[in-house]
Parts: C-alpha cells; sequence; structure tokens
C-alpha cells in the first residue's frame, strides 16, 4: 500500500477537522434556531394579541357581548358573523398573515372566529389564564391545527376583564422560517467548508513549496548528513539565504574567519573582511585567498539553486596559513640552494683551472690563482652582507640575493645595518623578510635601470626593524596592504596573489610589531619605495 505523503495527511486532516467543527457546530446552530424561531414567532402572536385586546371597538363589542350573555341573552351564530367585531378579526388575520384572530368573551365564548361555524361555541383551550388578567404565550393544537399562540386579556372602561384575543401562528410557517434560515446557515457554513479546503490546499502548497518537496524523514536525514559534513569537516562554512540573513554558520568557519555573531543575523553585521565579502558578493568557485587575522585562508562561494528556486549562497574557507608558511620556507631552501648550486659551480672552475695547471707545470702560476681566489674568499657575494651577524638572516638574504641576480636586480645590505645577535623568531621573521624582499624584487625587476634592492636591519635593544627599499615604479593603489592587490598574476598560486604585503603585516602584528610604507616611491618621486617592518622582542644576544 503506498504511503500517503505527509502534506497529503496534513490537508486530509484539516478537512476532516473542519467538516467535525462545521457539523458540531451546525447541530449546535439547527437547535438554536428553532428555539428562536418559535419564540420570535410568539412575541409576534403576543404583540398582535396585545394591540387587538387595546382596540377601543374590541374592548367595547367585548364587553357588550359579554354583558349580554350575563342578561341571558347572549348573540346567536348569525349575529355574530354580521357584527363587526368579526369582519375586524377577518381583517386582521387577513392583513398580518397569522393562522388565526379569535376574540372571546368573559366565558370563554368565540364572538370572533376566522370559521363562522365556529362563532358561538367555547374556546378548544383553556382560556383561564388570559382571562385570568395575564397573557399567556403557548404552542397548542386547536380546531385550525397545531400553532404557536398568544392570549391577551381584553379589558373593559372600568378595568374588569370582559373577553380575551388569541392569536396563532402555524407551527408549519414557524418551521418554514426554521428552515429558510437553515437553508441560509447551511449555505454559509458549505462556503466555510470550501474556503477551509481551498486554504488547506494552499498551506499544503506552501508548505511543499518550503520543504522542497521532502518528506519529515528526509528531512531528518538530511539535516543528520548537514550537521556530519558541517562539523566534522576542516572547512569553515556560512549558509546565506536569498535575503542576506545566515542561516548556518560552523564551529571551524567561526575560527577561520573571525566570526562571532549567532545565525540570522544579516550578512552585512556579521563582520567578514573586505576581501572575504566581496567574494560572497560576487560568487566564485575559484579559491580567493585572503588574510584574516593570523591566518591565511582560501574562500570560495557559489550561488545554490533547486527547482528554479534560489536557496542563497554557501561561502567555504580552508585554512592555508601552514600551507603558506611551508611555501615561505620552501622558497627560502630553494633560493639558498641556487645559490649553493652556484658557488659550487664557481667552485668546480676553479678547481678545474687549476687542475690544469698544474697539469701544464705550471706551479707558480697555479699558486697565484690559489693566492688571488683566497684573497677574494673574504669578499662577500652581497654587499654590506658583513653588517649581519645573524645567521639566519645573513644566509636567506644571501639566498634572495641570488633570486635577485637572476632578475637582474642587485640586492644589497644597507649602511646603516648593524645586527648582532639571535632572532627570537626566525620562522616568523625570514616569512616577514622574504615577503618585503620578493615584493622589492619583483617591483625593482620591473623599472629602469638601476634595478636595485636595499636591505636594513637595525637593533634597538631587543626591538627589530627591517627596512626595505626598491628602484621600481613604488606603489600606483592606495593601499598595498588589501588582499588581492597585485600588479601581477600568476595562475600557479591558489587563491592568486597579491598577499605578500598582507602577509608581512600579519606575521608582524602577530608579534605586536607593524608593517608600513614609508615611501611611495615612483615617477618623479625623490625617493625610493621604502617599507618598513618592526618586530618587538624580535632579537636577543647569541648564548655563550
Amino acid at each position: 500500500m503506498p504511503r500517503i505523503r505527509l502534506r497529503t495527511q496534513i490537508l486530509l486532516l484539516q478537512v476532516v477537522i473542519i467538516i467535525v467543527s462545521l457539523a458540531a457546530g451546525f447541530g449546535i446552530v439547527v437547535h438554536r434556531v428553532d428555539a428562536d424561531t418559535r419564540t420570535e414567532y410568539g412575541h409576534r402572536a403576543e404583540a398582535i394579541a396585545e394591540t387587538v385586546a387595546s382596540d377601543t371597538d374590541v374592548r367595547a363589542g367585548a364587553a357588550a357581548q359579554s354583558a349580554a350573555r350575563r342578561a341571558g341573552r347572549p348573540a346567536t351564530r348569525d349575529e355574530l358573523a354580521a357584527a363587526p367585531l368579526q369582519r375586524q378579526a377577518v381583517a386582521i388575520t387577513q392583513r398580518t398573515g397569522v393562522l388565526f384572530v379569535v376574540i372571546a368573551d368573559d366565558a370563554g365564548y368565540r364572538i370572533a372566529h376566522p370559521d363562522p361555524s365556529q362563532l358561538g361555541a367555547p374556546l378548544s383551550t383553556d382560556p383561564s389564564t388570559a382571562l385570568g388578567g395575564d397573557v399567556e404565550l403557548t404552542q397548542q393544537r386547536g380546531t385550525l391545527g397545531d400553532s404557536v399562540r398568544a392570549k391577551a386579556p381584553v379589558l373593559g372602561p372600568d378595568g374588569t376583564v370582559v373577553g380575551l384575543v388569541s392569536v396563532g401562528i402555524s407551527t408549519e410557517t414557524v418551521a418554514e422560517a426554521a428552515r429558510r434560515t437553515l437553508l441560509l446557515l447551511a449555505g454559509l457554513a458549505a462556503l466555510a467548508l470550501a474556503v477551509g479546503i481551498v486554504g488547506s490546499g494552499l498551506l499544503a502548497r506552501r508548505w511543499r513549496r518550503l520543504t522542497l518537496g521532502l518528506e519529515p524523514e528526509e528531512m531528518a536525514e538530511l539535516i543528520r548528513e548537514q550537521n556530519a559534513v558541517l562539523y566534522s569537516g576542516s572547512e569553515g562554512v556560512i549558509a546565506i539565504d536569498a535575503k542576506g540573513i545566515v542561516r548556518v554558520i560552523n564551529d571551524r568557519a567561526r575560527e577561520l574567519l573571525g566570526v562571532t555573531a549567532e545565525a540570522g543575523t544579516p550578512l552585512t553585521d556579521l563582520g567578514l573582511s573586505e576581501r572575504v565579502s566581496s567574494v560572497v558578493a560576487s560568487p566564485t568557485e575559484t579559491p580567493v585567498a585572503a588574510a584574516v587575522n593570523e591566518r591565511v585562508v582560501l574562500v570560495a562561494a557559489r550561488r545554490v539553486h533547486r527547482g528554479g528556486t534560489d536557496l542563497g549562497t554557501v561561502l567555504t574557507a580552508v585554512d592555508r596559513t601552514d600551507v603558506e608558511a611551508l611555501t615561505r620556507e620552501l622558497d627560502s631552501v630553494q633560493a639558498m640552494s641556487s645559490a649553493l648550486r652556484a658557488q659550487r659551480h664557481e667552485s668546480a672552475n676553479r678547481v678545474h683551472v687549476v687542475a690544469g695547471l698544474l697539469r701544464d707545470g705550471r706551479t707558480d702560476e697555479a699558486i697565484a690563482y690559489l693566492d688571488e681566489v683566497s684573497g677574494r674568499a673574504g669578499v662577500l657575494p652581497v654587499s654590506g652582507l658583513d653588517r649581519l651577524d645573524e645567521p639566519h638572516l645573513k644566509a636567506f638574504v644571501s639566498a634572495k640575493a641570488a633570486r635577485a641576480r637572476e632578475r637582474g636586480v642587485v640586492l644589497r645590505v644597507g649602511a646603516d645595518t648593524a645586527l648582532v645577535g639571535v632572532l627570537t623568531h626566525p620562522v616568523d621573521t625570514t616569512t616577514l623578510v622574504g615577503n618585503l624582499l620578493d615584493n622589492a624584487i619583483d617591483a625593482a625587476a620591473d623599472g629602469d635601470e638601476p634595478r636595485e634592492v636595499e636591505i636594513d636591519v637595525l637593533r634597538d635593544g631587543d626591538d627589530l626593524a627591517i627596512i626595505v627599499a626598491d628602484s621600481g615604479p613604488g606603489f600606483t593603489v592606495a593601499d598595498p596592504f588589501v588582499e588581492g592587490v597585485s600588479t601581477r598574476t600568476d595562475p600557479t598560486v591558489p587563491g592568486g596573489r597579491g598577499l605578500g604585503l598582507a602577509i608581512a603585516r600579519q606575521v608582524a602584528r602577530g608579534h605586536g610589531g607593524e608593517v608600513t610604507v614609508v615611501g611611495r616611491g615612483g615617477p618623479g618621486a625623490h625617493e625610493p619605495t621604502t617599507v618598513m617592518a618592526t618586530l618587538p622582542q624580535g632579537v636577543r644576544d647569541d648564548a655563550p
């Protein structure tokens, strides 16, 4: 047997509830309508009876007939039929549409009746209440059938009861009025039922649209899978609906993007950096690198659609901090390796020269050549490198000099450099220096001759200051520290270029320092492009 879908069950349940509610309400209304209709027609009969009983002619006629009966000379049937009282009662009956208007004397004999043959005969129902001076309202069966009737006393000139007026309305008339009311109510109930069914159908349709046609079991499974994916993976995930409201933020996204707001917060109030916000504004599945606090992350965004419905945007973030650090270290190792290869090649050439001289027996020339080589052994490949008495920076700058030579750039150590001691944070410091030098070498290589880069490393107590200047075209952007700002493109770099200075500043700020632009350089400038970095507690004395 096929399983009924939840939205169908809800529709059927709502329809059943509406039908049961309407049926119960309709039953109560039927009872009330019948009782109220009878009461209403009873009051109408009462009003007619009291009005007729208060008529002057009726009072006078009833008083005369009652007096004649007490005197032993009651009027005959024919006399009663020809009397004005009979004509008046018949006219009132026709005019009001009631079943009958009967007038009796104080002895209970009819002196006016719709059926002339009943004139002079006693009433078929008990007249004692009305003749006692009270109005009576009852449902009784009389000569003319079942009726809702009212009996009102007729008072003589002296205030005594001289007769009564009985007015009856057929129960068929009452029932017909009740049926008309019930038919109207039944129509309204049917309309309410139709509106309820249509509303239930629309609600079921909206339910289907909101749940994307998923059943509760499917939604529960989806939620379990979502939690498993969101909170067990290494990616940060933020889901934003089509209205720009954040609906899902996993813990990894909070950690990587520095988000503290709760789900339900508008995207504009989430506190994302400009770089990350731009990715959300223009969704792209190509990862974009961004510096957030002390991390480098790759972010990507994509629009999500289902059945033509825009469900919003999903932003993913992957930590690239460790990869970036390893990349920088690898760059340093490769640079050092290149420098060592060049030195090995140069040493091999010198050995070949000495070996050739010795084979030819030219000992004196070989000795002179060795003296010349050894005399130049103290000449450093980087001008001013001897001012760096720190092993990490000395080797690192030497390696970067080899890379600079490959780009046609001269790297030298400035005359103001005087560094003695050991780096407190060698990896972070070389990462910082490497980013500054890489940017400077690239800029100088794109500039005019002479292509030069100068680095100064200064120590003030335990604080370290690094100044890098280049002869390049200068900064052409307002803020060179914004992620993604670069004049160079490199498809081999995940997330793109433009993170060098941003990472350098990130590293410096991680140790309480800062990276600032001292001189923007460029055409017509009187100073080179200069960037300065500070690292508090960045150097310490070498242990004895």
